[in-house]
């Protein structure tokens, strides 16, 4: 028995039962389903992506509808899932199938590579789960089992092409797809980070690292994350909130959000405040980005009218303050204005 044909085995009895997939040895998956899902589970686990992958299909149920789909609708039903640059593509790539393709994806690798948000690793998940296709998919739950079979001592992320390969020597010409997802499935709940299962892993005896298995994957050490400091302002006026939308390139690009000051190594106070008044500090709230640490001071001000001189190339929209959960604010946004409401 080889790798492979042990692990499958394994997949054909203990697959996990996903929305998004086919049982195992069955038909294919929908392309829709399996590329909305990889999009969603890039950097997000799967518990947190089942309520929102739900909740699309719904709303959204083919790709055809999800690129007739209004952008800002979208973003207020991603706010909360992160990485908001993933909600864009989507969107994008929708678009392009739709327009480009017939409303049907590429079954390919170099063709789903050459869509909006689709990468090296999304390409071949849906060309090997969808279409049957001969692919070698390495997320970050494959990287972990290989390490561990091949007992890799070249740190990450020095050794993720030496792990490609391995994969790739290991990965059946049929069923690529049903293996993908038995490896997958093998990392998040046997072959997990702490304390692995060895003893009930169908390939443990193929494996090199399995005495030290949590010593692997080795990993260079991580560079010091900065810390910013910034603003975020609260202003009520007649049961109203003031929000904006953030401009659509960059950091939560397109999402709706408080005003906000300049995020900066020091504490920007109250410059790029909507408006002069007597803003009373709130309190604080931190949020951990990809690339940065944000510590954001609060201000709050409630005035009976409003005048915005202009809008600072901001898009200003008011929002009922009894409504705010769903105007769609990403988590940063949402947790300030729990704090703000709090000094009601």
């Amino acid at each position: 028995m080889t790798i492979a044909s042990d692990l499958l085995a394994w997949y054909d009895a203990n697959a996990r039962a996903l929305p998004w997939r086919a049982p195992p040895g069955s038909a294919l998956a929908d392309p829709y389903r399996v590329w909305l899902s990889e999009i969603m589970l890039q950097q997000t686990t799967v518990a947190a992506v089942k309520p929102y992958f739900a909740a699309f299909t719904r709303r959204w149920p083919d790709v055809l509808a999800l690129a007739a789909a209004d952008e800002a609708e979208l973003m207020a039903a991603w706010a909360g899932l992160g990485y908001y640059a993933r909600a864009r593509n989507l969107v994008a790539c929708a678009r392009a199938v739709a327009t480009e393709h017939g409303g049907r994806f590429p079954d390919t690798e170099e063709g789903l590579r050459k869509l909006p948000g689709i990468g090296a690793y999304t390409a071949a998940a849906i060309a090997a789960i969808a279409f049957g296709r001969r692919a070698v998919v390495v997320d970050a739950n494959v990287e972990r089992v290989t390490a561990r079979l091949s007992a890799l001592e070249t740190p990450l992320p020095a050794g993720k092409p030496m792990l490609h390969a391995f994969a790739d020597s290991i990965t059946p010409d049929e069923r690529s797809g049903d293996f993908a997802q038995a490896m997958m499935d093998l990392g998040s709940t046997i072959c997990t980070v702490r304390r692995p299962a060895c003893l009930a892993c169908p390939i443990a005896g193929a494996c090199k690292g399995r005495d030290e298995a949590e010593r692997y994957p080795l990993k260079a050490p991580k560079p010091v994350r900065p810390e910013r400091r910034g603003s975020i302002f609260w202003l009520e006026c007649d049961g109203d909130v003031l929000l904006c939308r953030r401009p659509p390139k960059g950091l939560l690009g397109g999402m709706a959000a408080l005003p906000t000051g300049p995020w900066l190594p020091k504490d920007p106070g109250l410059a790029d405040a909507p408006i002069e008044t007597d803003w009373l500090l709130a309190g604080t709230v931190r949020h951990v980005f990809t690339h940065f640490a944000l510590e954001a001071s609060i201000y709050r001000a409630t005035l009976p009218h409003v005048t915005l001189a202009n809008d600072g190339g901001q898009s200003w929209f008011w929002a009922p303050i009894t409504r705010i959960e769903q105007s769609g604010l990403p988590t940063l946004f949402a947790k300030a204005a729990a704090i703000a409401r709090s000094m009601q």
